[in-house]
């Protein structure tokens, strides 16, 4: 399990979160939010090059699907809730931040739900885009004060636009995933009954 490779790559993006979060309390600006941007950088490309390898090198596990979502979620949500922490944003910002954070929750949820019917929900287009626009709103407001500005929008507020458009996203397609969530569900609520039990299977339930 720890000889293959992506597995090994999905793991170091779990210990790159404590990492960042350490660089962000206690190094001092910039060089701190720098580093922490490197370090969440290194876990976005380990994010997308552990699934390619699996891919391409045929090293799919059980370990791997069970771990990944994990990773993903883990950085998404200890990011937000140190950029909380710092004053990084703060205010009506904080609703996009808690619309990502329950969306993760739900499909989570979902999901959990589904493997057990044994029914698989495919990655749209349209939530393929919102993690990439998340991603790079995260990345913007770890960088902060201490990065460039772009035209009349500094770096912090170009983050904060991105965490917008990124939790306006979440919304749509957390409702997709609800939407065949909930009709998957109904579907098991409403399939066929257990078929009663016969006079010599209660017999044999009961010796």
């Amino acid at each position: 399990m720890w000889k293959n490779l992506p597995n090994i790559l999905t793991f170091s993006r779990i210990i790159a979160i404590p990492v960042l979060i350490g660089l962000l309390l206690f190094v001092k600006d910039p060089l701190g939010s720098w580093l922490a941007f490197g370090a969440y950088t290194y876990a976005c490309v380990t994010d997308f090059f552990d699934g390619f390898v699996a891919r391409a090198w045929h090293l799919q596990s059980a370990f791997g699907r069970f771990l990944d979502p994990i990773a993903d979620k883990l950085l998404i949500a200890s990011v937000l809730l140190v950029l909380v922490g710092i004053d990084r944003f703060s205010g009506l910002t904080v609703l996009p931040a808690a619309v990502i954070l329950c969306r993760e929750i739900l499909v989570s949820g979902l999901r959990e739900f589904l493997a057990q019917v044994q029914v698989s929900v495919p990655v749209t287009t349209l939530a393929k885009w919102k993690t990439t626009i998340q991603m790079l709103a995260l990345g913007f407001l770890l960088i902060g004060p201490s990065g460039p500005d772009f035209g009349p929008l500094t770096t912090t507020e170009v983050g904060i636009w991105g965490l917008w458009g990124a939790a306006i996203l979440t919304l749509v397609t957390g409702y997709d995933y609800l939407r065949a969530g909930l009709r998957h569900i109904t579907e098991t609520d409403h399939g066929p009954e257990d078929p009663p039990v016969s006079g010599s299977d209660k017999d044999g339930e009961n010796a």
